[in-house]
Order: structure tokens, then C-alpha cells, then sequence
């Protein structure tokens, strides 16, 4: 369970995010062969777990403006994205990391919280959320540091608190669905510690903005065991202060909407999701209390539409395919048809029908769009079928006209 010093046993094993173009020279603007920087969080965590890594963290002993100072005397791009909280993003020869000087509490609401820059790696590792997002390497030889168990946490593949979990949750509300969410993707073993403080604090989550709700829910709905995850919190009780709607029968939902991506072979899809966990009537409240953006509020509320007899491709031209495919996932139908398909377009317009002989006005709509109803009947046939479907649409109405 951690070690005094930090110092762990074994290395970080090499990875092709550590041979980035720019990232010895960050390392050494930073002096990390003298101990001032060290990577941290993610992409240590996903090193060891043998997963693929995007962003890179290092944290430092140095202060912010040392740290400025430094990348811009190696000519590297030093951009002041959070430096009052002491971070800052470097940019080296096109790789991006954020360079963050090492942090304690001054004070939490909850929300925010006022950080002191230190200069105890231990303390700065004391205020992360969980043990497996606490472990610390040496960019130079991969000497890993851990304090609080992580590395076992990570071989149990258990999501644990550091300290107290009551303190962490109280410092932070949002690690409540941080909880579940890093459980549904990297956990088998759930915490019951944990567990019980973020259900004992479920209505916390009343106090935090609704964006960063839906920052987490939308992450969390895509993990691999986003399924098991959601029914525990729906069984206790951890999403009821904040949305209401999602129900036994919306995680039943959520998990035969997952079975049928996978069979299928389509991605899970977080709005997509968040539609199986909802009742369809619920869908639009739902998009504007988590303020979801227009196009997100759209596809939720159209996802659990009427699917129809006349087949995937109509659907789909309709629709549109991410909504055909959307409402074809969630009521059982078949998408083989349309999850790569691009609706053609009409291969004929109004003039064609006036120079038929067809005079513009009213006609002229109701026309075309039996045109387009024979065109979507007989699957989207080329332009030269649908020329002789309008030669025989505008013959009947010419025909109809005389009478």
C-alpha cells in the first residue's frame, strides 16, 4: 500500500509516446535528471495498463514563471493556460503537454478550490482524487513513485479514494461520477469504501453546474463497463438529485443498446446512450438541463422517433442516417443498410417538370413529390429510371388537368 519514499519497485515500460518529437528536450528544459520533473496521471496509469496514450502531464518542483522562463530559454512555445493555478501547456517540435508545478489545498467548496504551490511530491500526489491517477515517473530512467497503493489498486483494477473518501468527495463533488466513470473503464473490483461515501453524497451533485455533469455522464456512457457502472448508481441512488428520469427500465435500455452495437460492430455513442437511458418524453428536458449543445439536444429528442414500414435507406433519407441508425439501434432494426450509406439526392428538380409541359404553380410540388415517393419506393434508382417515373407523373397530371 504505497511506500514511504515514494520509490516503487518496478519501472514504466517504454511506449511509443515517449519517444515524441520535442519531449527530451521539455524534459531537459526542466532538469529532470535532477529531479524537477516527473510525468503524472494519465499517462503513466495507461503505460502500465499496456493502453494507448493522447495527453501528457508532467509535474514540477519549479514554479510557474521558472517554468515559463525555462521552455521559452530552450525556444520552446510556453502558453500561460491555467498559470495561476500553476499550469502551463509547452509545445515542443508539435507535442503538446501540460507542465503543472506542485499543488496543495488551501480551501474546497465543493467546486473550486484555492491551491498553494508546494514542494513535496507526497503532498502534491495527497490532493489527486485516485490512487491509480497518483502515480509519478521519472522521465528519464521510468523510476516510478507511488504513495498510496496505486500500482496494487491497478493490478486489482480498483478504483480507490486516496484518504478518506468522504474528505475527497467533500473537496470535489464532482469525483462522484469521476468515481463511477474511471470505474467503468478501468475497474473490476468495486471499492465498497468508495461505494458508500459517493452514495452517502449522491446529492452533492446538486451543488455542480450542469456542464461538467454532463461532461462526466457522456464519458462515463462510452466506457467499456459504462453498463454495470450506471445500473449500480441507479440502484443507489447517485443520479436521482440530478436526473430524475433514468429509471431500472432505462438501464435495461442502456445495456440492450450496447449488446446490439457490439453485435453489430458500431461504437458506443454517448447521446445514443443517453437516449436508451431516458424516456422519449423526457428527452428534450433532459438536453437543456445538461445544456447539451443544439445539435445534441436535436438528436436526443429525434432518437426515439418512429423507426416506420418502409424500410432502413427511407429511414434513413428521411431522417438522416445518424438518426436512422440512432432509432434503428434502439428499437431492434437492422442497420447494415444505412450505417454507411449517404443519402442520394433527387436526380430531377421543378424546371425538368415545366419543361415537360408541366405549368409551374401547385402542380408542379405535388408532382415531384410522387416522383420522389416511386424514387424511395424503388430504392433510389439512377437518374435515368427516375426521368421516365416523371415522364409518367406529369403525363397524369397533364391527363388529370384536361378533366
Amino acid at each position: 500500500m504505497g511506500n514511504v519514499n515514494g520509490i516503487a519497485r518496478q519501472r514504466l515500460p517504454d511506449a511509443a509516446w515517449r519517444h515524441r518529437p520535442g519531449l527530451d528536450r521539455l524534459a531537459a528544459a526542466l532538469d529532470a535528471a535532477g529531479g524537477h520533473a516527473r510525468y503524472v496521471g494519465g499517462a503513466v496509469r495507461d503505460t502500465l495498463l499496456g493502453l494507448d496514450v493522447a495527453d501528457i502531464d508532467i509535474a514540477t518542483d519549479l514554479r510557474p514563471d521558472e517554468v515559463v522562463r525555462r521552455l521559452e530559454a530552450a525556444g520552446i512555445r510556453a502558453i500561460p493556460t491555467g498559470i495561476a493555478h500553476g499550469t502551463v501547456t509547452a509545445v515542443s517540435d508539435g507535442t503538446v503537454v501540460e507542465v503543472t508545478t506542485l499543488r496543495h489545498d488551501v480551501a474546497t467548496d465543493g467546486r473550486h478550490a484555492v491551491v498553494a504551490f508546494a514542494d513535496d511530491w507526497r503532498e502534491d500526489a495527497a490532493r489527486r482524487d485516485f490512487t491509480i491517477n497518483a502515480l509519478y515517473a521519472d522521465p528519464m530512467d521510468g523510476t516510478l513513485f507511488d504513495w498510496f497503493g496505486g500500482l496494487d489498486d491497478l493490478a486489482a483494477r480498483r478504483v480507490r479514494f486516496i484518504g478518506d473518501p468522504y474528505r475527497r468527495i467533500a473537496e470535489d463533488h464532482l469525483r462522484i461520477l469521476r468515481f463511477f466513470r474511471f470505474h467503468a473503464r478501468f475497474g473490476t473490483t468495486l471499492d465498497q469504501p468508495a461505494l458508500e461515501a459517493c452514495t452517502a453524497r449522491a446529492n452533492d451533485l446538486m451543488a455542480l453546474s450542469r456542464e461538467r455533469i454532463a461532461s462526466e455522464l457522456l464519458k462515463l456512457l462510452v466506457a467499456p463497463g459504462a453498463v454495470a457502472a450506471v445500473a449500480v448508481m441507479e440502484e443507489r441512488g447517485i443520479l436521482r438529485s440530478v436526473l430524475p428520469e433514468i429509471t431500472a427500465q432505462g438501464v435495461a435500455r442502456l445495456d440492450t443498446l450496447a449488446r446490439r452495437e457490439a453485435a453489430v460492430g458500431i461504437a458506443a455513442d454517448p447521446v445514443r446512450r443517453l437516449a436508451a437511458l431516458v424516456p422519449a418524453a423526457a428527452a428534450e428536458g433532459v438536453g437543456a438541463r445538461l445544456k447539451l449543445s443544439n445539435a445534441d439536444r436535436k438528436r436526443l429528442i429525434q432518437a426515439n422517433g418512429e423507426v416506420g414500414d418502409d424500410g432502413p435507406r427511407p429511414l434513413a433519407y428521411r431522417a438522416g442516417t445518424q438518426t436512422a441508425v440512432d432509432r434503428l439501434l434502439l428499437a431492434g432494426g437492422e442497420v447494415a443498410a444505412v450505417r454507411d450509406w449517404q443519402p442520394p439526392v433527387l436526380p430531377i428538380g421543378g424546371g425538368a417538370l415545366v419543361a415537360r409541359g408541366l405549368a409551374k404553380g401547385p402542380d408542379v410540388a405535388r408532382t415531384l413529390r410522387k416522383i420522389e415517393n416511386r424514387w424511395i419506393a424503388e430504392d433510389f434508382p439512377d437518374a435515368a429510371r427516375v426521368a421516365q417515373i416523371a415522364d409518367e407523373e406529369v403525363d397524369q397530371a397533364l391527363r388529370s388537368s384536361r378533366y
